[in-house]
């Protein structure tokens, strides 16, 4: 029940929130999964699934969205967030990762998935895209079901003090993904950024893309952040210690295990264009 970080034989944590946010956090666990929400914002500040790849089995998806009935109502940021425009129920704990093991068990962690803590708001063409959110996704569970190969992936929104208001909550414009496997005796892991600003429009010409684009241009020539401006369709391996700095959120074992060559992190983000581009696997 809930996420194992002795799941690939190794220690492979999840990022824990920082001491002075922890009285607004909660920890949820589902079957092969964990949802550490903030209850301010009302979405997770990180998630974290274990992944069999040599075990995963395809059930019917189902779309049945539930409030998690153990926590309140108004933790949650539920149906009218996503009613009468574009943005999807985006999972972030994918809906198919956790889905293994024995038909009755998969069929459960599917079905558990399907619940509020687990969304964020996500424009539809992100969400869907090949090139995006969704391309980075099936990409990760190929690798996983190709290789046999057991993981833990851990991710979130980032929960920006200036990300823009709507209907009672503030949308996320990016998304990180750390994804953790075991390459011999040690930890491995390898870092994502993903970034919706460009394709959001939430009706308001003050955020339209070009505005949100160019406050994020703003945001990154003020040093708030050295992540670079992402055009849309476009998505960025960066080193894992970058991912720790943007969600303020604690990892040091992640940070420890990063592949990606000390030359390109160096660099900061890398660009992906291709399956092939992603450093998964042995050094």
């Amino acid at each position: 029940m809930g996420f194992d970080a002795r799941f690939l034989g190794v220690d492979a944590p999840m990022p824990t929130v920082p001491e002075e946010d922890a009285a607004a956090s909660v920890a949820l666990d589902y079957l092969h999964f964990t949802i550490v929400l903030d209850t301010r914002r009302r979405f997770a500040r990180m998630t974290g699934v274990n992944v069999d790849g040599a075990a995963l089995v395809e059930v019917e998806r189902g779309d049945d969205w539930e409030f998690d009935a153990r926590i309140p109502e108004d933790w949650q940021a539920g149906p009218e967030v996503y009613a009468r425009n574009d943005l999807d129920r985006g999972h972030l704990v994918r809906r198919r990762d956790p889905v293994w093991g024995p038909p009755e068990v998969a069929v459960r962690a599917n079905a558990e998935t399907f619940r509020y803590p687990n969304a964020a708001p996500q424009q539809a063409e992100f969400n869907q895209s090949l090139e995006l959110w969704n391309g980075l996704e099936d990409h990760v569970l190929a690798f996983a079901r190709v290789h046999e190969q057991r993981l833990s992936v851990f991710t979130g929104p980032v929960l920006a003090a200036d990300d823009p208001p709507y209907r009672g909550i503030q949308v996320p414009l990016r998304f990180v993904k750390v994804v953790a496997w075991r390459s011999g005796d040690e930890l491995a892991t390898a870092g994502f950024l993903l970034d919706q600003a460009p394709v959001v429009d939430l009706d308001d010409p003050l955020r339209s893309r070009a505005g949100i684009a160019a406050r994020e241009r703003a945001r990154v020539a003020s040093g708030a952040t050295e992540v670079p401006d992402l055009g849309p369709f476009r998505t960025f391996q960066v080193p894992v210690a970058d991912v720790a700095a943007i969600t303020g959120l604690e990892m040091p074992a992640l940070v420890a295990a990063d592949r990606m060559p000390r030359a390109l992190a160096a660099a900061g983000a890398r660009e992906v264009t291709r399956p092939e581009d992603l450093l998964l696997g042995a050094p």
